[in-house]
């Protein structure tokens, strides 16, 4: 038999489920049991309280809370974790997201995250997940003074649909009280928040560009595939076998003076036309293998969301033997729509949102912001968004000093009605105790705005006819 529910928590699940149903939110349910007492992770600080789960639809969770914190006080930070995982969820991944923000436990909040019920591109199934997490972490500690979301890379993007979609309408969040709404301000860093139509489309690039030069993904002894489907059903190639092939082609596990000639031309070919560093080859390639073969052939039923239409390709030897050479593919407009109403920003804002992204990253382009802030804008939503840039490559860890100074500066906003910019967050950042610094922390650049996505990306059409001369495959 199944246990009992707390009496407690069982009312506050009535008045959860009476919440959700008129939001669209699948609450937790009845037969939910409360998370488990369980010794934390090394690496948080002393005295914290942490509990862990699996939910009834199977997405593993922790819930922890440094020494002294009180609901009627505290701000619970839920993360959105990056990614996404293409296997099945597993509590270590949450372990590890614990472990890395644990920052947010010794700046005093408590920090719930979820491992998502599945692996996969899938946007809004993640950010129904971790709203069933917020309400288990309410159900269980109480409804926290304040509550920020956190949406870390790809995780960023389900935080901003999170936003668009948890959220009252008709009640203004600049003047909610507390536990008025389910979240009161969002943090995005390193956020993929270009959507997924956009995201990608480097990705795409890459492969063609790479098929066209190397010609071994697939070999010329392997059936040949469209190249937006990332692998066909079955395939069995490994990680380290593409990685052999890169290497073939290109040498990238060999000191470049250790490359053959044709090597080292392919690759200065390969980096200068889809602006990639060597390092970062091999990351994306594999993104645009086995997350196109997630997206296309288990999320979309085989349908193609990419395409390359009316790309030009600069940079190589010979750009016009490129161009000829390089396969063209043609979304359907279906599958494109589809993934869009999932994976894109709508930028219908309701909440104090701050982002906070590195200048030189290298897997989440900064230029994605400048798409974000023109998708926020377009929407009418600019007054809720405030954009902070900092010298940083780093993708998966800015500094302990610049979240802190942000989670700071965002509850001040929600409680004081201060919004912050680029200026004050870096004072607030250098004002911090000793304990947070050395000041090498706080890397804001106050005068930088990104360009254009298209300056990274070559713009495309998305379901035109194809440009007279190009075949598509």
């Amino acid at each position: 038999m199944p246990m009992p529910l707390h009496p407690v928590l069982a009312a506050l699940l009535l008045t959860l489920s009476t919440w959700a149903a008129a939001q669209s939110v699948r609450p937790v349910v009845s037969g939910t049991t409360l998370p488990a007492e369980a010794p934390c992770p090394t690496g948080l600080p002393d005295g914290a309280r942490c509990l862990n789960g699996r939910d009834y639809l199977g997405a593993y969770y922790w819930i922890a809370t440094p020494k002294g914190w009180t609901a009627d006080t505290g701000t619970l930070v839920v993360h959105v974790h990056g990614g996404p995982a293409l296997g099945e969820p597993t509590l270590a991944r949450s372990t590890a997201d614990l472990q890395r923000w644990s920052v947010m436990l010794r700046a005093g909040h408590a920090w719930a995250g979820s491992s998502f019920r599945q692996g996969g591109v899938e946007v809004l199934a993640a950010a129904e997940d971790t709203e069933r997490l917020r309400q288990l972490a309410v159900a269980t500690l109480g409804q926290p003074r304040r509550t920020v979301l956190h949406g870390q890379s790809w995780g960023a993007g389900v935080a901003a649909r999170m936003a668009e979609r948890y959220v009252t309408p008709d009640i203004d969040p600049r003047r909610a009280s507390p536990g008025a709404l389910p979240y009161d301000a969002v943090l995005l860093t390193s956020g993929v928040l270009a959507g997924a139509t956009r995201a990608y489309d480097l990705r795409l690039d890459l492969r063609v560009v790479y098929q066209a030069l190397c010609q071994n993904h697939p070999g010329p002894d392997e059936s040949a595939y469209p190249l937006w489907m990332g692998l066909p059903p079955d395939t069995k190639l490994t990680r380290a076998e593409l990685a052999e092939r890169v290497d073939a082609c290109l040498g990238t596990q060999h000191k470049p003076a250790e490359r053959s000639p044709a090597q080292r031309q392919r690759l200065a070919a390969l980096t200068r036309v889809v602006q990639l560093p060597e390092q970062e080859i091999l990351p994306h390639l594999q993104w645009a293998t086995w997350h196109f073969q997630d997206i296309v052939l288990r999320k979309l039923k085989g349908r193609n969301p990419f395409g390359n239409e009316g790309v030009v390709y600069t940079g190589s030897p010979d750009d016009a033997a490129l161009n000829r050479d390089v396969p063209r593919y043609r979304a359907d407009p279906g599958a494109l729509a589809d993934l869009a109403r999932d994976a894109d920003p709508t930028g219908r804002l309701l909440l104090p949102t701050l982002t906070l992204h590195g200048i030189d990253d290298l897997t989440a382009f900064v230029e994605m912001e400048a798409q974000f802030r023109d998708t926020v804008a377009e929407a009418g939503a600019a007054d809720h968004l405030v954009q902070v840039y900092t010298a940083d490559r780093e993708h998966s860890y800015s500094s302990d000093a610049q979240y802190v100074s942000a989670v700071d500066a965002l509850l001040d906003w929600v409680d004081q009605g201060r919004k912050p910019d680029a200026t004050t967050l870096s004072q607030r950042c250098k004002a911090l105790p000793v304990q947070w610094q050395p000041a090498s922390g706080c890397r804001i650049r106050v005068d930088y705005q990104p360009a254009s996505l298209d300056s990274r990306i070559p713009p495309r059409r998305r379901g035109e006819a194809a440009a007279p001369g190009i075949k598509r495959p």
